[in-house]
């Protein structure tokens, strides 16, 4: 397999703007096997030649000269190369975007033989930038790349937001510290990603990555450890506990409990009740 990659070391040059962090150049020569991974950042899988197969999660989709695969973070995925056509493609790998792709998709393929001229510009100019080497050139490879996503967004149905990684640790902790304050308050996965300022589904990557537990689920076992200490501390019933905890209902108060604890929030109580 042919394959070079070249990484950059510079930063955007405005704050608001996705980041380049490496253009790879491969062709299938019958020497590499697919495994399917993912990454933190973006890619753009640009086929410049070739026939294949773009496997993402569990699903397979042709791919062929002049399709763009754009995947966001966290997605698992792999090529597969025909063996009569093989595939020779540019991948960028980009630091700050997240897509928002119809039906809540974290991929989408777009079939661009109507716009091979422009594509190709953008694509093989990056690559001879990095080869050549010109002074500058890590500055121009990253404006092409703001150009080539302002001509993406101009033909899509899709938008994008551009986010900066280093406020996502940031966005997630001032989320979890959010929830620690109002749990007690009707909260949705809408409004939190609201909060922070980011697409829900990609919201839902970076928490459950930073803090190992997706967001729903932080804020439900919150809910039960502050239903736990009223328990314990005081004469609430059990439906009043429910309430000042955030819950819907009783009853769901009850299964989370169970579910969460291992008992019933009776037996919670019954076993760790503080004397008075």
């Amino acid at each position: 397999m042919g394959n070079a990659r070249y990484h950059f070391n510079t930063t955007a040059t405005d704050s608001n703007s996705a980041r380049l962090l490496y253009v790879t150049f491969s062709k299938y020569e019958g020497d590499w096997s697919s495994l399917k991974h993912s990454h933190h950042f973006s890619e753009f899988f640009y086929v410049k030649s070739g026939k294949g197969q773009f496997v993402i999660d569990d699903e397979v989709f042709p791919i062929e000269k002049d399709d763009l695969v754009l995947i966001n973070p966290n997605v698992s995925h792999t090529e597969i190369s025909l063996n009569t056509k093989p595939l020779e493609y540019v991948i960028l790998g980009v630091e700050g975007i997240v897509f928002s792709f119809p039906n809540h998709s974290e991929y989408t393929i777009l079939h661009c033989k109507n716009d091979t001229q422009d594509l190709m510009f953008y694509f093989s100019t990056l690559l001879k930038e990095i080869t050549e080497k010109k002074p500058d050139y890590e500055l121009a490879c990253q404006k092409l790349l703001e150009v080539l996503i302002i001509q993406l967004g101009r033909y899509s149905s899709f938008s994008y937001d551009l986010v900066p990684t280093q406020s996502l640790n940031r966005e997630c902790s001032k989320i979890k510290h959010y929830i620690d304050a109002h749990y007690a308050e009707e909260l949705s996965l809408d409004t939190l990603a609201e909060l922070a300022h980011l697409n829900k589904y990609y919201f839902v990557h970076i928490f459950t990555n930073a803090f190992g537990i997706s967001p729903i689920s932080y804020l439900q076992k919150k809910r039960i450890q502050a239903g736990c200490e009223l328990l314990i501390g005081t004469d609430h019933s059990i439906g009043e506990i429910a309430r000042l905890t955030g819950f819907s209902s009783q009853s769901y108060f009850s299964q989370c409990f169970l579910k969460q604890c291992g008992m019933s929030a009776g037996e919670y109580r019954k076993k760790n009740k503080i004397s008075p």
